[in-house]
């Protein structure tokens, strides 16, 4: 396609497309990024910007449409939310010594995974690509937040794989072209296919070890993981390959070792609704209530703290520690962190070399504020609070370098000068001077010429057609010196240029451009003389970030009354008046509720009307226990924690369509994974189990899926059930115990308790339930009907359930005609003679 039968231009441009086949080619043509042919097409239809045509190249016309330069980001932004790619590609030869088009280079490329800027990215959540490699069964993950530097590894299974891609939530996957992973189909995440041999593991150690400086990955610990290092290696050439340049903020690899975090499945996170609810909004999560950070670092912490909680003891208590101490200093900890700025993406911008002025400024400002910060901190008594502390700057060589180098206000845009500070440089005060200085100068030279010349009517001006001249009416032209030089003529005057005029003119209009490309070439040295520091900002961005977190849990724990938790190594997990932390900041009045599991006691049989609050009560001490394994204070009056491994939940009911299950297809995979996986160190809650299926099939499988709890995983089990018969399990095992969720009937209506009280519920309220849903009352007085015959026959075969359990049977009286007449007459619609017809009516039905 670049044959001479298209244009030098269109050369170029197809040159450039032919290596970015798979991505939108911004091409920069002046003040405008223009695409051509298809990529002008679908950039038309999916930005809704105009496409038009214009010229020929090769004998066809070329289909363009374009965007302004300045107003990029929003349409990149916009792209990448859809999973689009954009290959950049500027102008970087000079328009005026280039002979044809001028030389143009992809200089970045931006992908949903990799983007930096600051009006791309969400600040609240980390923005992933995820590296997957497998090999033999064996899965490596390798993960990398750019804006960060964040660099992760880990081996694990392909069983895991659905969990892992929960956790991350990646915002791009990488993959090798024969991956042929089916639950890689229905995810909506983009995905790039690269070539096998990426991933290979040596080629993959080189590439590692020379980007650290080191001789192996011994140090990191990476060594071992050969299919996680294939994974890592293919995603840092991917990231070298988009962005250009050297990313040197990404200074280290980190294994993620799965025993030392408390494992939760997909299902467990979205049952849990830890950072979105399970129709996928932001709020109310648990997230949404503890976020009152005062930066967008800690609030990313936050999240990540969220997905990842600590199973070690130690590490758990020295944040306990840190957040009594800061009880009483949340506030002013906080008030200084609002002066702080993304100390931790503006660093990752400075070595990208994509930090804009204004980060710079930024950066300066926030290292000043965190001097409060550190002041306030260190009068605090907390062993964690020390390290963080060590981390804040006294007196930064960067917020110096910046203060002296960055004016305190500088430009949005480098390419608009007024970047580099005062004083900084001579040449660029000089240069600076020339333009700000050229009216005083102009009025001098006039006065200056009248006095030599006599010429009172005499001007010196500017305009930019004919830059400066000394203007005289023709009728004192022939007082005019002799080393005035003619420029123009008008119909009433002369214009003049002199030597002294011409050698400022040359300098004044020069000194424009000259004073923007020092500036360029300064702010770039600045960059460079930031570099070194990068790893201490991002040390430091780390620290502001645990601050900001631990000061959050403080503000939370006091506001909301929450206690610290009291970890012990013994089988135990007892939670004295529990809350559920979201919904008791959404309703008027929260009941708290106690649980005790122990050795002796590992499973609850809970039963209980539905809108009882079973699954709530479930659920909260799930989050509670969450809670206290990221460190913070829980919603309780005391809660005593032995060792948790794992959580599960299998809660609700949904389908997998476009996987080809059921709901109840779902359900079953969801216990599989349980039953095969719990330990007795597992916090397992079950809810429901077996009611997609018939009554029989239902119950046999509840059944042995609680006895295979109870037996084999001896896990710390909340089993919510509607099968009473389950409820004879508790005579049977010393280690189960029946608590219910109370309600009582009022006046035909049901009053729910939200109390938990030992032994089994008396009965369903099913009908009641449906009374208070809106059924119709002809529905339910059918259905009570039915009940009672269905009762009825029960009684009378007299036979025993599956399981040998007594059945109690509540006989209730079938209504009387005229009850069932007056409960479908609206008597404020009656006239006088139908209301005495209806009493008549009555009175016969009743003999």
């Amino acid at each position: 396609m670049t044959t001479p039968q298209h244009t030098p231009m269109m050369q170029q441009y197809l040159a450039l497309k032919r290596d970015h086949a798979d991505k939108l080619l911004f091409y920069r043509m002046g003040d405008f990024y223009e695409l051509f042919y298809d990529d002008a097409e679908k950039a038309a239809r999916l930005l809704d910007i105009t496409l038009t045509a214009r010229g020929a190249s090769g004998g066809q016309p070329v289909k363009m449409a374009g965007i302004p330069y300045h107003a990029a980001e929003g349409y990149l932004a916009r792209l990448v939310k859809m999973g689009e790619s954009v290959a950049i590609a500027e102008q970087i030869g000079d328009p005026a010594t280039s002979k044809g088009p001028v030389e143009r280079k992809v200089v970045r490329i931006v992908t949903p995974g990799t983007l930096t800027d600051a009006a791309l990215l969400d600040d609240k959540r980390d923005n992933l690509v995820l590296a997957v490699n497998m090999h033999k069964g064996t899965l490596g993950l390798a993960w990398l937040s750019l804006a960060s530097g964040e660099f992760k590894v880990m081996q694990t299974s392909v069983e895991e794989l659905h969990s892992e891609l929960e956790r991350l939530k990646p915002a791009e996957l990488l993959l090798a072209d024969d991956t042929g992973l089916a639950v890689f189909d229905s995810l909506g995440t983009p995905r790039k296919k690269l070539p096998p041999w990426q991933f290979d593991t040596e080629s993959s150690t080189l590439a590692l070890t020379r980007h650290f400086g080191t001789r192996d990955l011994a140090g990191f610990g990476a060594d071992t993981l050969p299919v996680a290092v294939g994974a890592a290696g293919a995603l840092l050439e991917y990231v070298k390959s988009t962005q250009g340049v050297n990313p040197a903020h990404i200074a280290q690899l980190s294994v993620e070792e799965p025993g030392e975090l408390i494992r939760m499945d997909a299902a467990t996170r979205r049952n849990l609704e830890l950072t979105e609810t399970i129709r996928g909004e932001a709020s109310p999560t648990l997230a949404s209530l503890l976020d009152t950070c005062a930066t967008s670092m800690g609030s990313r912490m936050l999240r990540h703290w969220l997905h990842h909680p600590i199973r070690r003891h130690d590490k758990l208590l020295r944040r306990q520690q840190a957040v009594r101490a800061l009880l009483a200093a949340h506030q002013d900890i906080h008030t200084q962190l609002r002066e702080v700025a993304d100390i931790e993406r503006i660093t990752a911008r400075v070595a990208l070399r994509t930090a804009r002025p204004r980060d710079l400024a930024a950066l300066r400002d926030s290292l000043r504020a965190l001097s409060g910060v550190k002041a306030i901190a260190a009068t605090l008594d907390a062993p964690l609070l020390a390290e963080l502390v060590q981390l804040l700057p006294a007196d930064s060589p960067v917020e110096s370098l910046l203060a002296t180098a960055i004016l305190p206000e500088p430009a949005t845009f480098l390419r608009d000068g007024g970047v580099i500070n005062h004083g900084y440089h001579a040449d660029l005060d000089e240069l600076r001077a020339i333009q700000t200085d050229c009216g005083d100068f102009l009025l001098a030279l006039e006065l200056r010429e009248k006095e030599r010349t006599g010429i009172s009517t005499l001007k010196v001006e500017f305009n930019r057609v004919h830059g400066f001249y000394i203007e005289v009416s023709k009728a004192q032209s022939d007082k005019v010196p002799d080393d005035y030089r003619r420029r123009q003529t008008l119909k009433n005057a002369e214009r003049y240029i002199t030597p002294e005029l011409k050698t400022f003119e040359d300098k004044a209009l020069s000194a424009q451009d000259k004073s923007l490309a020092l500036e360029k070439q300064l702010y770039e040295a600045v960059l460079d003389q930031l570099a070194p520091h990068i790893s201490e900002l991002k040390l430091m961005a780390q620290a502001v970030a645990g601050l900001d977190v631990l000061a959050a849990f403080a503000e939370r724990a006091q506001t909301n009354h929450y206690v610290q938790p009291l970890f012990v190594n013994e089988t135990r997990l007892e939670i004295i008046g529990g809350r559920h932390p979201v919904v008791e900041a959404e309703v008027e009045r929260f009941i708290a509720n106690d649980t005790r599991l122990a050795a002796e006691r590992k499973l609850l049989l809970i039963t209980g009307p539905n809108m009882g609050g079973k699954s709530t009560y479930m659920r909260q001490n799930a989050l509670i226990t969450l809670l206290a394994h990221i460190g913070s204070f829980v919603p309780a009056e005391r809660a005593v924690l032995g060792q948790i491994d794992r959580i599960f939940t299998r809660i609700g009911a949904s389908d997998d369509l476009a996987g080809g299950r059921s709901t109840f297809m779902v359900e079953m995979t969801e216990t599989a994974n349980i039953l095969n996986n719990a330990t007795d160190k597992s916090l397992v809650l079950m809810d429901e189990v077996g009611r997609g299926t018939s009554t029989f099939d239902g119950l046999a499988l509840a059944w042995a899926i609680a006895r295979a709890l109870i037996e084999k995983s001896r896990a710390y089990t909340l089993f919510a059930t509607h099968y009473f018969e389950l409820t004879s399990l508790a005579g049977e095992y010393n280690s189960v115990a029946n608590v219910h969720l109370s309600a009582v009937e009022h006046k035909d209506r049901i009053v729910f308790l939200h109390h938990v009280e030992d032994g089994p519920a008396s009965q369903s309220y099913g009908l009641a339930v449906a009374q208070l849903a809106g059924v119709p009352p002809k529905v339910i007085r059918e259905a009570r009907r039915y009940l009672t015959e269905l009762e009825n026959e029960s009684a009378a075969r007299a036979q025993p359930d599956l399981f040998s359990t007594p059945v109690v049977i509540q006989h209730e009286p079938e209504p009387h005609p005229a009850v069932e007449l007056l409960a479908d007459t609206d008597v404020d619609d009656l006239t006088p003679r139908q209301a005495l017809e209806l009493l008549y009516t009555l009175k016969k039905m009743t003999k």
